[in-house]
């Protein structure tokens, strides 16, 4: 915005001293991002309750599935800074520490009684809560069970209280439970789902593991996915090797902690620094010096940058478009049986990673999108029209905000239509055959075999 001096006459007619008024200029530049602001954003601290769009519908709609796929919570870093003390995060459940939840206590005392839940494979050996005194790499952290004690609160008020999508007395084969073999995203969902549905029987609980983070199950062979993921990946290299602000900042980073600068980047002191900022934490020091809010900003902004230029270059795009597919497709298949009238399966949820949700989002054309915070959520909605019982519709919400018509499916719908949703149909052919247009395909199998555009 421009400040436009303005000279406003006083009561006793004496011109008084040019006061400023701020008058918008529709013509200025993006906002800057602040990198503080953006990692407040991510950390997701649980603080006020949050206001939410799922379950809203016309009055004469009847929800009939919901589709959650979620991020795990918060959780100690994957790396560490060599040469530096770990961050002094306690992994203990205390009902009593901050932040913490009215069901946390109830929470740790039905976990404790969880032997009698179905747990594919390996799933059976992880805890079902975190319980570390200083957290391991990787775990979950108090924080990070709170999030999603919040989550499965906020989706049982609107879809069990208000909708009653599942009846006091569901089964098994009413819920689809899915996770990767990792203590974060089992915990998260077991988190979800206890205060979506308070006291479950543990027999009804049917925990299904995936090995992959893309959730590709027995469709995971495509060359072409991995082309894409490549090119990706030089692109994120030159653009940081073309960051002269970054490169003076890890140079310096490694003189404090005195390694060479390589292999500081290799440690990706972000997902470290992240840790520390998100929990108040003071980053390290060493004899040679400190790491400071300065080194973070830097970081935080490339990570930034990098993020919008992958949104313009399509390289991740085109990845995103063919490491989604199985996943979208068994999204859909599903969908289509409970809309023939299936009552199974109505309430699924998918415990995932940052690299499951966000090519999710790319695929289905949501640029706008900020990179999945800790405990993201990403839910499909299906509706019957209760006066045309044969029509289903679509909602897409992330974070609770209604996303549906920004997918590049349904934004031209929007335009002709009065209905706060998307054609079930619009989404089934998007999956079924307009993902592969882009690579000249007619498959998920042709796209993923040809050779590069």
């Amino acid at each position: 915005v421009h400040l436009i001096p303005v000279n406003p006459v006083r009561q006793d007619g004496l011109n008084p001293k040019s006061r400023k008024r701020i008058m918008p200029d529709l013509l200025t530049e993006p906002p800057a991002i602040d990198p503080v602001y953006e990692a407040h954003v991510y950390c997701n601290i649980p603080s006020i309750a949050e206001r939410s769009m799922e379950g809203h519908a016309p009055h004469y709609f009847k929800l009939v599935s919901v589709q959650v796929l979620i991020r795990h919570g918060d959780r100690y870093p994957l790396y560490a800074i060599p040469k530096t003390k770990r961050p002094d995060i306690d992994c203990m459940l205390v009902p009593s520490r901050k932040p913490s939840h009215p069901q946390l206590e109830a929470f740790i005392k039905h976990m404790s009684k969880g032997s009698a839940a179905q747990m594919d494979g390996s799933l059976s050996s992880l805890p079902h809560f975190p319980s570390h005194s200083l957290c391991e790499m990787g775990e979950l952290t108090q924080t990070g069970v709170v999030q999603h004690l919040r989550n499965g609160q906020l989706l049982r008020e609107i879809y069990i209280n208000k909708h009653k999508l599942l009846p006091g007395d569901w089964t098994a084969k009413q819920l689809y439970l899915e996770t990767t073999g990792k203590s974060r995203t089992l915990q998260s969902a077991l988190a979800l789902l206890y205060t979506f549905l308070p006291d479950f029987d543990w027999k009804k609980i049917n925990m299904r593991h995936q090995w992959s983070t893309i959730f590709c199950s027995g469709s995971c062979d495509c060359p072409m996915r991995n082309h894409y993921l490549e090119e990706e990946q030089r692109r994120q290299y030159s653009l940081r090797v073309k960051n002269n602000d970054l490169e003076r900042i890890y140079v310096d980073m490694a003189k404090i902690v005195g390694i060479p600068t390589r292999q500081l980047r290799a440690s990706n002191p972000i997902d470290s620094l992240l840790c520390y900022f998100c929990h108040n934490v003071s980053f390290p020091c060493t004899k040679a010096g400190c790491i400071g809010m300065e080194h973070f900003k830097v970081i935080k902004r490339h990570q930034l940058e990098d993020e919008r230029e992958r949104q313009e270059k399509k390289l991740y795009f085109l990845y995103a478009l063919l490491a989604t597919h199985p996943l979208l497709n068994q999204t859909v298949n599903r969908l289509q049986r409970i809309a023939e009238g299936k009552k199974e399966e109505v309430f699924v949820l998918y415990s995932a990673h940052d690299v499951t949700l966000s090519p999710v989002l790319s695929a289905l054309g949501i640029t706008e999108a900020r990179f999945p915070r800790f405990a993201a959520r990403l839910v499909f909605e299906l509706w019957q029209d209760g006066k045309r019982p044969k029509e289903h519709f679509i909602r897409i919400l992330y974070n609770g905000a209604d996303v549906t018509f920004q997918t590049s499916f349904c934004k031209d719908h929007y335009k002709r239509s009065n209905k706060p949703m998307c054609p079930l149909e619009k989404f089934v052919n998007f999956v079924k055959r307009d993902m592969f247009l882009i690579f000249n395909s007619t498959s998920y199998y042709d796209a993923c075999h040809r050779k590069a555009l």
